[in-house]
């Protein structure tokens, strides 16, 4: 990779000699783990996605945002398209990780969603699963994707997904928490990767950390029920579940889009098409067996 070991070196950060490695795991992003004389970093190189809502710009104020608030490790350098973060030594999540960690998963989420509005800047941005899978429904059709003749029964299912939500207020949420987005430094919770952090409901970034980490029932009411304070009633578990679909949904449109126009360093599309079709086809099965259809 001589073209990103030039761009890596030429970054106006560095103190001495660098060693540097490829960051594994991302599946739209190139990452790679620095070192010289002063520490270790995380380099990570993106374009903007208009195709994802993804924006660097506003990206890069989110970190910011939430590196002045405590929640992420320290954004060094960015510029655009290329970011440099301080390495964490620690542990990345993985479900198992965040299965066990719930209650402090649910605290800690709970805090970013309270006290990120006081450090965000500029236009507030709104992330609605519901518009981005409509709205990724109609990328889809018009760029003739492979499962094109789904979508009305994708569209039909999110619809009523939707409608199943209950009232909650307006937060700033992560939208993105997978379990390789939590580290743990042995002494405290980190959050990284910020594409998608927005304004909306807390229900989105709650049903994320159930379906990401393959959460049964009882762990998902454990996990509502530390972030409010109190026990879930059934139209909360409702709606919960439904958005665990809805987030599995999102996360098959994303890849179908993302088979259309990205190209990420051995990424296999088709191959996570087909995982996360999976994972939403037994979320959608297990959601029907304990509410049936609206």
């Amino acid at each position: 990779m001589p073209d990103v070991e030039a761009r890596v070196r030429a970054l106006p950060l560095w103190h001495g000699d660098i060693r540097w490695q490829p960051l594994k795991g991302g599946l739209s992003n190139e990452s790679f783990t620095v070192t010289d004389t002063s520490g270790s970093y995380v380099v990570r190189f993106g374009r903007d996605f208009p195709c994802h809502h993804v924006f660097r710009e506003r990206e890069i104020m989110a970190t910011r945002a939430a590196v002045a608030a405590g929640f992420a490790p320290e954004l060094v350098h960015a510029e655009p398209g290329v970011m440099v973060s301080r390495f964490i030594e620690g542990k990345t999540y993985t479900a198992a990780d965040v299965l066990a960690d719930r209650a402090a998963i649910a605290d800690l989420v709970r805090r970013f969603h309270a006290e990120m509005p006081a450090f965000v800047s500029g236009p507030g941005y709104l992330f609605w699963v519901f518009h981005v899978i409509r709205d990724y429904a109609r990328t889809l059709q018009a760029g003739g994707s492979r499962l094109a003749d789904r979508l009305p029964e994708f569209l039909e299912l999110a619809a009523e997904f939707e409608a199943a939500q209950v009232p909650l207020p307006i937060v700033f949420g992560h939208h993105d928490l997978l379990p390789a987005n939590f580290l743990h430094d042995g002494d405290r919770l980190w959050l990284i990767d910020f594409e998608y952090a927005g304004f909306g409901t807390p229900m989105f970034d709650l049903a994320g950390i159930a379906a990401n980490a393959g959460f049964g029932p009882e762990p998902s009411a454990e996990l509502l029920a530390r972030y409010f304070g109190m026990e879930p009633d059934p139209a909360m578990l409702r709606s919960h579940a439904a958005m665990q679909c809805a987030a599995l949904l999102r996360e098959t449109l994303w890849s179908l889009v993302s088979e259309l126009h990205l190209n990420a360093p051995g990424v296999d599309y088709a191959a996570y098409t087909a995982e996360t079709l999976a994972a939403f086809d037994l979320a959608l099965d297990a959601y029907r067996s304990r509410f049936g259809k609206a």
